[in-house]
């Protein structure tokens, strides 16, 4: 295997990582802005009540997105093990 063949295997494991992790960063992201505002405008100022909604939010979007994951990382999995038996 040369170098640009491991750079576009590395390359391409870094854009599976992000279209993988991208749906719960975003969905926890979201959901804690609008409790921050929520507690804001309400003047609640409870530490914990951010941790449960945001648990339930990112574990309904992953269970939503978990198809589409697994065909990622198979994706993922079948190229590398056709470079490794091709030898690179």
């Amino acid at each position: 295997m040369n170098e640009a063949e491991a750079l576009e295997l590395v390359q391409f494991s870094f854009s599976v990582l992000i279209k993988t992790a991208a749906p719960m960063i975003i969905t926890a992201m979201v959901v804690g802005t609008l409790i921050a505002l929520l507690q804001a405008l309400t003047q609640i100022q409870e530490m914990t009540l951010t941790f449960i909604p945001k648990i339930v939010a990112v574990l309904v979007v992953a269970s939503f997105t978990a198809p589409y994951m697994a065909s990622q990382f198979g994706l993922l999995a079948r190229l590398t093990y056709d470079r490794i038996s091709t030898g690179f």
